[in-house]
């Protein structure tokens, strides 16, 4: 059972590792960079040795990178998507100097165009970024979306075109609770879970889910917004965490935490709340 938080980069990259281990994470997320600005500072050696070094010492596995939030591989404004298609190279060099495990990125949004065509530039736009790069030991993850704004990904056919459409390289899947709750797939029970990872099975595949956020929701049922809420206390009952947490394969899955907070008491309290459920 590996479980851990995004953590901040301020002030310096190690950073984030020094408050993982303050957490007792075994993994961690996060950016390698400001995630709402397309100008990024560039990784000085002196960075990247250090949070390596880091990394290496705490025993952190795996490291999970999330891409900035500008990115819109299925824009259908060509300026937008050759500007996300930039960035978004730029995000995978990052996380191979950086020796990430994985890369997680939202596929887009489509805005006023059908979701076939916004999945078919999303996987044009991805081969694109990752052409005559060797991407080594670095998984990409599309992540599932709550599918507000024209999102691709709500569905998880949509999610499998995707993957299907990127045969060949190193790809799989980071499912979000949260966004799958807002999506309409009801979650909120053991139950409901059971039928959602066979939706799951049936279509994109459990064996391409390589990251669960772990997030609880705000919103309602099917309500298509992406509202991030501390564990337990929104719509998704604790036990359905609990089933999550010792499933024969999705329990085996590394965890992140991307819940609220104002202090670190809000990650050690989700923390333990997942921690407690997963030797329930």
């Amino acid at each position: 059972m590996r479980i851990g938080v995004h953590t901040s980069i301020a002030g310096a990259l190690v950073n984030a590792i020094h408050r993982a281990e303050r957490l007792n994470c075994q993994t961690v997320q996060i950016f390698s960079r400001n995630p709402r600005g397309w100008i990024a500072r560039p990784l000085s050696p002196a960075d990247v040795k250090a949070f390596c070094r880091a990394r290496d010492r705490a025993g952190i596995w795996p490291l999970i990178i999330h891409g900035v939030y500008l990115i819109n591989l299925a824009a259908p404004d060509p300026l937008i998507r050759e500007k996300s298609i930039v960035a978004f190279r730029e995000e995978i060099k990052r996380a191979l100097r950086l020796k990430a495990d994985f890369l997680v990125i939202h596929p887009g949004s489509a805005k006023n165009g059908s979701p076939e065509e916004g999945i078919a530039r999303c996987i044009r736009s991805v081969k694109k970024a990752v052409r005559r790069l060797k991407l080594r030991n670095l998984t990409i993850l599309i992540e599932n979306t709550a599918g507000q704004g024209g999102q691709i990904g709500c569905t998880f056919e949509q999610v499998a075109a995707i993957l299907d459409g990127l045969d060949g390289l190193p790809i799989g899947c980071c499912l979000d609770t949260a966004h799958t709750f807002a999506a309409g797939y009801d979650i909120a029970t053991p139950r409901g879970c059971h039928r959602t990872l066979s939706l799951i099975a049936a279509t994109i595949g459990l064996e391409t889910l390589h990251v669960i956020h772990a997030n609880d929701t705000r919103v309602p049922l099917g309500g298509a917004v992406d509202r991030h809420w501390h564990i337990g206390r929104g719509h998704i009952d604790l036990a359905a965490f609990g089933y999550l947490l010792n499933h024969p394969i999705i329990g085996c899955l590394p965890f992140i935490l991307e819940t609220p907070k104002t202090s670190d008491q809000d990650d050690r309290r989700n923390l333990a709340t997942l921690r407690r459920l997963a030797h329930a």
